[in-house]
């Protein structure tokens, strides 16, 4: 069987420039003629080493080297695929009425009791039950979240249609289900989810659901615990994560850093797996406590060098940066300001559209007994999309790279100075209006004037650009996108003692213009 296999890598290897390679045309030039099916999964072992897709019709072929495509518009619903797996995954653990009776109140008195403990601060315990839950009232919502965080590195090409992705804390699959569906088809994808929890028997279910080419891993262990050791062992190519010039493309860490004790050394351990010109993408969900977490620990790791000179094969002095280097915050927070660094309070989160509610959230709400005192309609439905994230990078590169200087524009670290005059900034629009709903992160009830936390990562204190009169010369202040980075011209500076907060004023003076 080991001569069988090589003797397919070196057909493969030979054939992969030439043309499709058939497992059927292989089979005759082996020694022995081992049947097409045994080729055929042959391949399909080492497709990631060599980089080959399985086609609809057997054949394999070289993977492109061109970059993923950003997606385009907004992500309206989870697929009927994966919506119907769950459904019957359900089914077949809580029987085919799984929202009715006795088990429909297990579901949704667990998914009372996760979501009281998770708003206390309290650890969730995933077994089955609450695995389920978690399932149905979470899997939606991050699924859409992860796509829109992996729109910014699509934007710039540092997306590649073949990856190694690790996924701590996978949980049931929202960002991997996410991710597989952002690839298009003709990616190949090697995909290593560490989940110790009983979330991994529906995160393997659900998994099944993906193409062809998504190759997938469950480590069952914790973070922590997490051994590199056991993908170099499934690799024959030599792939080391740990090695300066390896490691994985893509590192996701997704609502799963406010779960853990050491988060930030959780995620720099992380971030030593990380290949050279890899992201790690850390989301939290959008509340106060676990946003400011996330945001707490993008800090502690920024500058951290993981790797000396010596381990990167380099002299010393000279520079590491490049490959393996200081950890760079990529997105979608700034850093515009040579040495300056953000010490504010670091709430900032993005909202998008709401998804269709799947068939499974209808169903166990609108099962709800009319006796259950404590359901409002709606309770078990969660279609909202609103998160926060942090894009991490060792090779310096920034999503804006900007270095500004103060004689062409303000500083906010410095904008006490500036209280009550018109000055001109630059900054990252850093979150949806504010004045939209009467519970923003602002702390601010609802108010007509459109409200924005802006940043230039010098700050310490929030800074809010309100829009009191809307022109054609301010206008893309609205139009900005979130983490789009905007000029303000003519801006009024003033200081809100009730709010302890500034407020930069965009009125019929103020010219607003998005950067590239």
């Amino acid at each position: 069987m080991s001569d069988h296999r090589d003797a397919v890598r070196s057909n493969a290897k030979y054939l992969r420039n030439v043309r499709p390679i058939d497992p059927e045309e292989i089979c005759d030039y082996i020694e022995g003629s081992p049947h097409p099916a045994v080729v055929r999964q042959h391949l399909r072992e080492m497709a990631v080493d060599l980089g080959l897709l399985e086609r609809d019709d057997g054949t394999f072929v070289p993977v492109s080297d061109e970059p993923v495509s950003p997606r385009h518009g907004p992500v309206t619903q989870l697929p009927t695929s994966y919506e119907r797996r769950l459904d019957d995954l359900l089914a077949d653990r809580y029987g085919v009425n799984w929202h009715e009776d006795a088990t429909g109140d297990l579901l949704r008195s667990t998914v009372r009791r996760f979501k009281s403990h998770y708003l206390e601060g309290r650890p969730v315990e995933y077994d089955d039950d609450v695995a389920a839950g978690y399932a149905i009232y979470h899997l939606p919502g991050y699924y859409a979240a992860v796509q829109y965080a992996l729109d910014d590195l699509a934007e710039r090409g540092l997306l590649d249609r073949s990856m190694r992705v690790l996924d701590i804390g996978a949980g049931v699959g929202g960002p991997a289900l996410g991710l597989c569906e952002y690839l298009p088809d003709d990616s190949l994808l090697e995909y290593h989810a560490v989940e110790p929890s009983a979330a991994a028997d529906i995160l393997e279910e659900l998994l099944d659901e993906t193409g062809q080419n998504v190759h997938s891993t469950i480590h069952r262990t914790t973070a922590e615990a997490f051994d590199p050791a056991a993908v170099t062992d499934d690799n024959s190519d030599g792939f080391d994560p740990t090695a300066p010039d390896d490691g994985f493309d893509l590192i996701l860490a997704c609502n799963v850093l406010s779960e853990v004790d050491d988060p930030t050394a959780v995620l720099r351990s992380a971030l030593e797996l990380l290949a050279p010109d890899g992201t790690a993408l850390a989301m939290a969900p959008a509340d106060k406590n676990t946003s400011v977490g996330l945001r707490a620990v993008e800090r502690d790791l920024e500058d951290e060098r993981l790797w000396e000179p010596d381990e990167l094969g380099l002299a010393d002095g000279d520079s590491a940066d490049g490959r393996h280097g200081r950890v760079t915050v990529y997105g979608p927070t700034v850093r515009l300001w040579p040495n300056e660094r953000p010490s504010d309070r670091g709430w900032s989160f993005d909202v998008r559209p709401d998804l269709e509610v799947p068939r499974f959230q209808r169903k166990l709400d609108a099962a709800t007994p009319e006796s259950d005192d404590e359901h409002a309609p709606g309770e078990f439905v969660n279609v909202d999309v609103q998160f926060s994230y942090s894009q991490l990078r060792l090779d310096g590169q920034r999503r804006f790279d900007v270095a500004l200087e103060t004689s062409d524009w303000a500083t906010m670290a410095e904008m006490e100075r500036h209280v009550t005059n018109r000055i001109d900034i630059v900054a990252a629009k850093l979150s949806r209006s504010l004045s939209e709903s009467d519970d923003d992160y602002s702390g601010r009830s609802s108010r007509s004037n459109p409200l924005f936390k802006i940043s230039d990562g010098s700050e310490a204190i929030d800074h809010y650009a309100v829009l009191t009169n809307e022109t054609e010369l301010n206008r893309p202040l609205l139009e900005a996108d979130y983490g789009d980075l905007c000029s303000f011209e003519q801006i009024l500076a003033l200081w809100n003692d009730d709010e302890g907060a500034y407020n930069l004023v965009v009125d019929e003076n103020t010219i607003v213009d998005q950067l590239g």
